[in-house]
């Protein structure tokens, strides 16, 4: 899965905006983030300034699949 394809996927299941932040970067309060950092990617929960849960992948599909597995969680779906 590559980035334009997990936000696809992140708006139909109706996650919260709140919830995530998608190639941004920094450190929102209470987000899953999804970066690329060089040519590595970075997934992570931010939280009161820290990267909890902080993962590193080598490629874009395999951070994504993490990333999605994630924030699925917070679907609204009717």
């Amino acid at each position: 899965m590559k980035i334009n394809e997990l936000e696809k996927k992140i708006i139909e299941i109706n996650v919260p905006k709140d919830m995530y932040s998608i190639l941004k970067g920094g450190l929102p309060n209470e987000q899953y983030c999804i970066t690329k950092a060089g040519d590595k990617w970075e997934v992570y929960y931010s939280e009161r300034g820290n990267k909890g849960d902080f993962k590193i992948f080598d490629d874009e599909d395999t951070a994504c699949e993490y990333f999605y597995e994630k924030v699925k969680k917070y679907a609204k779906i009717n």
